[in-house]
């Protein structure tokens, strides 16, 4: 039997295998499509998702592939009216290592996941959806348009916003289908340089962008024509020739020349959630659960996000920790949902609104203000226990970076110690020795232990510049323990020996690896 059958293998599909994969738990990952998803459309990386890529060890290669500080050049009736970039003011801090968004193409993004997730030797399976499936007490058991019968200890369904899992669980959708919609494409094209992502609004006739991928040929399209409908009073089927006009239309003073498509869409904008995102042994996950507007471009990071709040404690669970546990999938992330869908929904009314007007050009005007999602976290989780009085994140907040150094004075910076399938805890001060060392002998491959101390003191991280007693807002000798998700889950007193037992027995986490 295997014990995680993930059906859908986009980003968040991906990132679950992955969180599950090398935690050892075994995994099978289908997909309904015969190739893999050849599109750029989930383009924005925000800066959590990225940490959250750095954890997973890919971070080098998503950044080597991505703009950063992308200059968006606006044109207003023809008109030069604008160029900024909305990142310039943004630069990494001690805290915060990544500065802002990331513009990469999605199947990139896939790509790189999927290499990673070979490394633990998990392949996705094309050409091989899930046509229907059963649960009882002890499993799920699902048929793959194959016909071949798998059993799984779970089903995750991670397969869009025509979810098959969720429609065969009767899990309301709700929510609401606008009338927007965009034409979406991957083009190669000549007449422009790939130094900023283009948007042209011609009032009363359409709104155009062209974005850049970095050491790529090709550029997204986006196009919100005004005009040119078919019979019915929709866009036509979107092809190069109508792509070729809408370029003349909206932009036809800049000589630009589209040569090849190698992907054409047609999104409709969508604003519905799952009213649950786990029933029984089947739980739902990105898109599947919700589905967002694009203004903010926060839809793929929030289901990215999804798979790596359930992936610990998925395999936790199959690792012999109480099924309870996954009672918080559904509770930490189904308010992220809401939060999303309606920031998502009022950014795209502004947007709009601002098109038709003329008063605005720019595509990211209704990114909301945490639209890096370093905000978003936990704090009234059953998961989030404060123990102590101190200043700084609470349990449940996001877990900060910081700079420092180990015993032999290499640099090291606190996310290098979290990285991985592990709790981590830390301990400020002396007198969290004796705990520390106590977490080491009792829940050894369970959690990390480090202690982090002033120059001179032997501690394994040395807090040089103090970088991380003011992130975690340490005055006094604290212990921090981090999810395997980078979040608090509890701080207590250093000299506490019974704080992360209570809290493991509390959470129903094993105590052994």
């Amino acid at each position: 039997m295997t014990d995680v059958l993930i059906a859908g293998a986009g980003p968040t599909g991906l990132t679950l295998a992955i969180e599950l994969a090398r935690r050892g738990v075994d995994v099978r990952i289908v997909d309904r499509a015969g190739e893999h998803f050849p599109g750029s459309r989930g383009k924005g990386l925000t800066a959590r998702t990225q940490e959250v890529l750095d954890d997973l060890g890919v971070a080098d290669e998503v950044l080597h592939y991505g703009f950063r500080h992308l200059p968006h050049r606006r044109y207003l009736d023809g008109d030069l009216v604008a160029e900024a970039d909305p990142h310039a003011q943004r630069a990494p801090t001690p805290d915060r290592p990544y500065d802002g968004g990331l513009l990469i193409p999605q199947w990139r993004t896939e790509r790189i996941l999927r290499a990673r997730l070979a490394e633990d030797g998990v392949r996705v399976e094309l050409a091989a959806g899930l046509a229907e499936f059963s649960q009882s007490a002890n499993g799920v058991h699902a048929v793959l348009d194959t016909g071949e019968r798998v059993a799984a200890r779970y089903l995750v369904g991670c397969d869009g916003g025509r979810s098959t899992v969720r429609k065969a669980l009767g899990v309301r959708f709700e929510g609401e289908s606008g009338e927007q919609a965009m034409l979406l494409g991957d083009v190669e094209l000549d007449g422009l340089e790939p130094d900023a992502w283009y948007q042209w609004t011609v009032r009363g006739r359409g709104f155009l962008a062209l974005c850049p991928f970095r050491h790529e040929r090709s550029w997204q399209l986006q196009a919100v024509p005004f005009g040119g409908f078919g019979a019915e009073g929709g866009f036509p089927e979107p092809s190069l020739p109508y792509f070729r006009r809408i370029v003349v239309d909206l932009a036809g003073g800049h000589g630009i020349r589209l040569s090849k498509a190698s992907w054409l869409s047609t999104y409709r904008v969508n604003v519905r959630m799952a009213d649950r995102f786990r029933v029984g042994r089947v739980l739902l996950a990105g898109d599947a659960a919700h589905v967002h507007p694009p203004a903010g471009g926060l839809g793929m990071n929030t289901g990215i996000q999804d798979a790596y709040n359930l992936g610990w404690k998925l395999a936790m669970v199959c690792s012999g920790a109480r099924q309870s546990l996954l009672d918080s999938y559904q509770e930490e992330r189904l308010p992220v949902a809401s939060w999303t869908l309606g920031v998502s929904a009022e950014g795209l009314r502004r947007v709009a609104e601002r098109f038709v007007n003329g008063g605005s050009t720019d595509i990211t005007g209704g990114a909301p203000p945490d639209g890096q999602q370093l905000g978003l976290g936990y704090p009234a989780s059953s998961l989030s226990v404060d123990g102590d009085a101190g200043n700084g994140p609470r349990a449940g907040d996001r877990a900060p970076d910081a700079p420092c150094v180990d015993s032999s004075g290499t640099p090291r910076r606190l996310f290098d110690a979290f990285r991985g399938p592990h709790f981590t805890l830390l301990g400020f001060g002396e007198s969290c020795a004796g705990p520390l060392q106590d977490v080491g002998t009792a829940h050894r491959g369970l959690i990390k232990p480090v202690l982090i101390g002033a120059p001179g003191s032997g501690a394994d991280l040395v807090d040089v510049e103090g970088h991380a007693r003011t992130a975690y807002g340490v005055t006094g000798d604290t212990l921090v323990l981090v999810r395997p998700d980078g979040y608090l889950a509890l701080r207590a007193p250093g000299a506490s020996r019974t704080a992360v037992r209570d809290y493991l027995d509390r959470v129903g986490v094993s105590r052994s690896a």
